[in-house]
């Protein structure tokens, strides 16, 4: 445990959000990270039990998205949307996490140049794959972080114009704002594609793999938790490439042959599980994810950005215990 002189300082903006929500839950069980400010346009002079009668007076009362990015904490988290966060200016000398899709778009002119307000301002953070670089970091999106789990390992052995990913996420990924496709009347006994060849998380697979995929997201009638079963022609053995690029992680793991990754096994934890296998038929590779979108596709992974960004146990403060047995 960190004593009080070790602390660092963290601020939400966003914090009513869905993510923002998560990120908070997350850092009050950091033991190197204190909360100094909720941002909040819509609950700002309220307490933090506005939020959630469970959370008591020892928090600091909510302010204004601006005022939270003023309060020199150490490190900010950027739950906005993606216009919001585009246009926040980070201040100098500080830890700033977006988890919007803001700042993960990479210059087409420089397959793995990341640019915002200048050139390689920020860095994607997916930490098993692509490590943080610098202050500024993108946090990748959730089907993305399924994507790439299953996939980056492989970049290099596959078939380029082989791969498909066929993912399903839960109804929070689409956010807290309501709208008529994440209505219960709509989403409950239903599964649906949306964005079908347009999502904007494909590019993002895209420019990390460096080849685009075929892929198509569907929404399933649940809460949370995301599956991504990923189909590769490969000469290579996927498994041993699978293992080896995660034999010494904590939050990652490769399940045995012949079990596959299942979501009530990952919802409300920021492990993700990885399941091999292989169709005889058609020597087709498959790979399946499956994470919580809103732990390691969002919260979980912002945080374990901001752990090494600040020099921090990589795992602290994240939701693991009893997940990776």
């Amino acid at each position: 445990m960190h004593n009080i002189q070790e602390m660092r300082t963290a601020a939400i903006l966003g914090a009513s959000g869905y993510s923002g929500q998560e990120t908070l839950d997350r850092l009050l069980r950091h033991p190197g990270l204190e909360v100094v400010a909720l941002g909040s346009d819509s609950l700002a002079g309220a307490p933090a039990s506005a939020l959630d009668v469970r959370l008591n007076g020892s928090l600091p009362r909510f302010v204004p998205n601006e005022d939270a990015l003023a309060a020199g904490a150490d490190v900010v988290f950027l739950c906005l949307g993606n216009e919001r966060a585009a246009a926040i200016e980070p201040p100098a000398h500080t830890v700033v996490i977006d988890l919007s899709g803001a700042h993960r778009l990479v210059d087409p002119d420089s397959a793995r140049s990341w640019y915002a307000h200048a050139p390689g301002a920020w860095s994607y953070g997916l930490p098993e794959l692509y490590a943080p670089e610098g202050n500024l970091i993108a946090n990748p999106g959730c089907y993305a972080t399924a994507a790439l789990l299953a996939l980056g390992p492989l970049a290099d052995a596959v078939e380029p114009a082989s791969v498909v990913v066929d993912a399903k996420s839960g109804v929070s990924g689409a956010g807290r704002e309501p709208k008529a496709s994440s209505h219960a009347g709509f989403v409950l006994e239903n599964v649906s594609p949306y964005a079908v060849g347009a999502h904007r998380h494909a590019p993002e697979i895209a420019q990390q793999l460096g080849f685009p995929v075929c892929f198509v997201p569907h929404l399933l009638p649940v809460r949370r938790g995301l599956l991504a079963t990923c189909y590769v022609q490969t000469g290579s053995d996927a498994r041993e490439l699978l293992e080896d690029a995660y034999a010494g992680s904590g939050i990652v793991r490769v399940l045995p042959e012949g079990t596959a990754p299942e979501l009530a096994r990952v919802q409300g934890t920021d492990g993700a599980e990885i399941g091999v296998f292989a169709d005889g038929a058609t020597g087709t590779t498959i790979v399946v994810c499956a994470l919580d979108n809103l732990g390691k596709g969002a919260a979980g992974q912002a945080v374990q950005n901001a752990n090494v960004a600040l020099g921090l146990d990589e795992t602290a403060g994240l939701r693991l215990a009893g997940v990776l047995v």
